[in-house]
């Protein structure tokens, strides 16, 4: 499986950015994918995640009621929609995936793409 990340970017307080993963490989039917992020000198985060097949949504509380994840099913690509923007989101942002059920720690996810700089300035 391959995760290719795009949208990151610098942005202001309170702005928006959509990031975008899109999954090649074997199918994703069944699968989970998740955002996590790293923020400098930090562990990485779990941000939200997405089941395949039915849409079920989960996100990290930093980040309730100002982040989205959703999928568009016919380009297999994730979406992560950010709204509200704060510094403290500032981070490199990864797109991962795992077949099996939804997980919030990273260490349960098989394939990784490259993450992506979000830089929020205050």
């Amino acid at each position: 499986v391959q995760l290719q990340v795009s949208g990151g970017g610098l942005v202001q307080t309170g702005g928006s950015l959509t990031l975008s993963c899109a999954v090649s490989g074997r199918t994703v039917s069944g699968s989970v994918v998740g955002w996590f992020r790293r923020a400098p000198g930090k562990e990485r985060e779990f941000v939200a995640l997405i089941t395949w097949n039915g849409g079920n949504v989960d996100y990290g509380d930093v980040v309730k009621g100002r982040f989205t994840i959703s999928r568009d099913n016919a380009k297999n690509t994730v979406y992560q929609q950010m709204i509200g923007l704060k510094p403290e989101d500032t981070a490199n942002y990864y797109c991962a995936a795992r077949q099996g059920h939804a997980s919030h720690f990273p260490r349960y996810y098989r394939y990784w793409g490259k993450g992506t700089l979000v830089t929020v300035s205050s």
